[in-house]
């Protein structure tokens, strides 16, 4: 009798056991290498505190776009994936995702999530993406160079018209210091610190839903002016003509840059590689008054068809606790629960809340052709920009870009 209930003990374990290790699941996300330095921390504190797993992949920023609609199309995709906001429309549109309209409804917190994440993952009022990762365009300063340059250096600009009188005077510090610095050759750089300038001041380059190219407007000729009037003074560096992005925030980072436009990034960026600097955040601000900010980072996704939806929402759930939010934080995101922003970010650097607060009341242009308007090297955006900062037919470029963006949006798919 004690051998046969040693033995059912036994059998028991083990069944349980065996019970046990086929319920736990692990599933496979996939995020792009802009994230490698905090996803695998918060994958790796999820693992440690659940029986589901993660499997992280991280991808090369060029490559993750066609490597994910390849593999969805071949039925080899990742369970889920950090995508680049701007691309969910269209992973959307080509009916790769998964609809996860009423859990993310259900989620107590909904409403409180980046309202700009949230739009780009919609798509025919469906909803296909939820935020995971957050950036934010605010405009950065010399503290140095002002001081040096008799302003004050705990002040920066909040209009264009102080941003061109900071940036000559600082300018005229001579040698080579320049006032200031943008990548002019640099569609996705522009879109993420220019276009806020004509956000606040009432303009767009695009309507609400991405059916129409607004391009002609006062406001964009006005930002237009305020860069061209700085290019012409020489309060620019020559090179930043044909910068691509490579020194978007290198430039600044050498310390002889009075006034740059950049992302919430560069503040864990400076703080770590860059200790020296002393500087400033503040917001884009709008011609007179008012202030705009692009709201940049990843929406999570989940492919369409996963077996593994039940992981991936409690992955998700626990990035977007207090402690998943925090790690975020720490480690280069800004939060994407604004009830719990500043209970996330208040152990560090207070610049934080800033380009928290721009991300919260941040936009992102809505477009299922996106890349083929903004980004492409070869696309409308890019082709404009170059030519309206640095060249001299600002009326042909802008009317060249308005028809060519508007024949791209009427040839796709609208929300």
């Amino acid at each position: 009798m004690r051998n046969l209930i040693a033995k059912l003990a036994l059998a028991a374990a083990v069944l349980g056991g065996g019970i046990s290790a086929a319920a736990a699941e692990t599933a496979n996300i996939w995020v792009r290498a802009d994230g490698s330095n905090f996803m695998p921390r918060i994958v790796d504190a999820y693992n440690k505190a659940h029986t589901n797993q993660i499997k992280l992949d991280i991808i090369p920023n060029a490559e993750i776009i066609p490597k994910y609609g390849a593999a969805a199309a071949g039925g080899t995709a990742p369970d889920a994936l950090s995508l680049d906001l701007i691309y969910t429309p269209s992973f959307a549109a080509a009916g790769q995702l998964e609809d996860i309209t009423d859990w993310a409804k259900s989620l107590p917190y909904f409403s409180s999530l980046s309202p700009a994440h949230v739009k780009t993952g919609t798509y025919k009022d469906h909803i296909y993406g939820l935020p995971f990762s957050a950036d934010a365009s605010v405009l950065i300063w010399n503290k140095k160079l002002f001081k040096q340059a008799g302003l004050d250096p705990e002040k920066g600009p909040t209009n264009w018209a102080e941003i061109a009188a900071d940036a000559e005077k600082v300018n005229a510090l001579g040698g080579n210091v320049k006032g200031f610095y943008f990548s002019g050759n640099c569609g996705g750089c522009n879109i993420f610190t220019f276009t806020p300038l004509i956000w606040a001041s009432g303009g767009d380059i695009l309507s609400e839903d991405g059916s129409k190219a607004t391009l002609d407007s006062p406001q964009l000729r006005g930002a237009i002016d305020l860069y061209r009037s700085m290019v012409k003074k020489d309060l620019v560096p020559a090179g930043a003509q044909t910068d691509t992005g490579a020194n978007f925030f290198a430039a600044f980072a050498a310390g002889n840059i009075g006034i740059s436009p950049s992302g919430a990034f560069a503040i864990g960026a400076l703080n770590t590689q860059y200790p020296d600097i002393d500087y400033g955040v503040t917001f884009l601000p709008g011609k007179d008054s008012g202030w705009s900010s692009f709201a940049g980072g990843d929406n999570f996704v989940v492919t369409k068809g996963t077996t593994k939806l039940a992981v991936v929402k409690e992955f998700l759930d626990f990035a977007y606790s207090l402690e998943g939010q925090t790690i975020l934080a720490k480690y280069g995101s800004l939060p994407v629960r604004g009830d719990i922003a500043k209970e996330a970010l208040k152990d560090l650097d207070p610049r934080y809340q800033i380009a928290a607060e721009a991300m919260a009341k941040g936009r992102t242009p809505y477009s299922v052709v996106f890349n083929d308007l903004i980004n492409s090297a070869n696309g409308p955006w890019t082709q404009m920009i170059n030519e309206v900062f640095f060249g001299d037919d600002v009326d042909g470029a802008i009317a060249n870009a308005q028809e060519t963006m508007q024949s791209i949006i009427d040839q796709a798919p609208q929300k």
